[in-house]
């Protein structure tokens, strides 16, 4: 598998960090937590017609640029390492990816060129507890008697009863997709956000620049995308998990930088901190940690484009070493600021914050490690 960086991802990397550095500076970031939205519009409008991000990964038939998970997580990276306040994960990565092992052609068709184009934000659905696997799904679908014999597949064919905890940004999302079963096993779902019956309540999380919410199922009508997506949607959360480790890897990067540009700066004892052999040796830990992360996101994502038989045992790597290494790396930023690192005012509890709801977010890295046993046999 092909793990060299090329020109042009480089130069996708370049233009990111230079469009993020203008969208997503610390002031900005802390305005859109504080919004119901999370997000600004404009600048999601902007991501999709000036650098064409929602369709980076989408296949030119559906209006897509046709790149695979190896640019993705060159993006993702970036948003992660400028803390961007943007539906990306959940729209493009999550119900995008859904939506393309999942959906038939003429579902694709009508569906992902709105994803693509940004004027479609979607998310999916899945966990309904503290468990962020497959198995864990209890809820069932219905068919709908008024639909459903002449038209199973359309608009309305089933019904949904039931909640989803933990969707992310299930607060704007215009389109979710909604993992439950039926008789043919996991079955994929899509229910549009006006339908009846849709309750969304937006939950309390610790990192306020990713918005979380649980919806509420009373005889919602829905739409069959699939009635066999237990393989689909496994395929989906590998390719999460890849997508949430390579923006763990863009933060623990940054506050590597973060905690090594202070340490040149910052005096104590007529010295910078940074000659004492103590802070020294912790900012040569986070390095390591930084650059292990980055080779496990760039196998990962070479196995996703390349190599899929290898994604299962990659993805799970990826997300319980990098979930361990930002939360390290965010960690020894707080503690080499020292007391500044733990104010409000400082950018650090801000990484420190995502790195611990992004450990938990798909799974913590003991479930992703247990995942890798049962993978190994044991």
């Amino acid at each position: 598998m092909r793990l060299v960086v090329t020109e042009e991802q480089e130069e996708l990397r370049e233009a990111l960090r230079r469009f993020f550095a203008d969208k997503s500076p610390s002031a900005e970031v802390r305005r859109l937590m504080g919004t119901a939205e999370g997000y600004d519009p404009g600048v999601w409008a902007q991501m999709a017609e000036q650098l064409g991000l929602q369709g980076l990964a989408v296949p030119e038939e559906y209006d897509g640029a046709g790149f695979g998970v190896r640019e993705l997580a060159i993006v993702l990276e970036e948003m992660g390492r400028a803390l961007v306040c943007a539906p990306y994960l959940s729209t493009v990565v999550l119900a995008g990816t859904a939506l393309q092992a999942a959906a038939d052609n003429e579902t694709k068709q009508e569906l992902l060129p709105g994803i693509a184009a940004g004027s479609t934000l979607a998310t999916l659905a899945w966990t309904e507890g503290e468990k962020w696997d497959l198995a864990s799904v209890a809820m069932t679908a219905r068919p709908n008697a008024l639909h459903f014999e002449e038209h199973p597949s359309e608009p309305g064919g089933w019904i949904l009863d039931g909640t989803k905890s933990y969707v992310l940004d299930g607060h704007i999302a215009d389109l979710i997709l909604v993992a439950a079963r039926t008789d043919a096993g996991l079955s994929l779902f899509s229910v549009d956000a006006s339908a009846p019956g849709l309750t969304r309540t937006p939950l309390p999380v610790v990192d306020q620049t990713r918005k979380l919410a649980r919806l509420d199922f009373a005889d919602v009508p829905a739409r069959l995308i699939r009635s066999d997506a237990e393989e689909a949607l496994t395929h989906t959360l590998n390719i999460a998990a890849v997508g949430l480790a390579a923006e763990q890897l863009g933060g623990a990067q940054r506050t590597l930088e973060m905690t090594v540009e202070y340490a040149k700066v910052r005096k104590q004892f007529g010295r910078p901190i940074g000659s004492f052999q103590a802070i020294k040796h912790r900012c040569a830990d986070m390095f390591v940690q930084v650059e292990s992360s980055r080779s496990a996101v760039l196998q990962a994502a070479a196995a996703a484009d390349e190599d899929p038989s290898q994604l299962p045992v990659a993805a799970a790597l990826a997300k319980a070493f990098c979930s361990d290494a930002y939360f390290f790396t965010a960690g020894e930023t707080i503690q080499i600021h020292g007391g500044i690192g733990f104010t409000w005012e400082h950018d650090a509890h801000l990484y420190f914050k995502r790195a611990k709801a992004s450990q938990e977010l798909f799974g913590p890295p003991a479930h992703h490690r247990g995942h890798l046993a049962k993978l190994a046999g044991i």
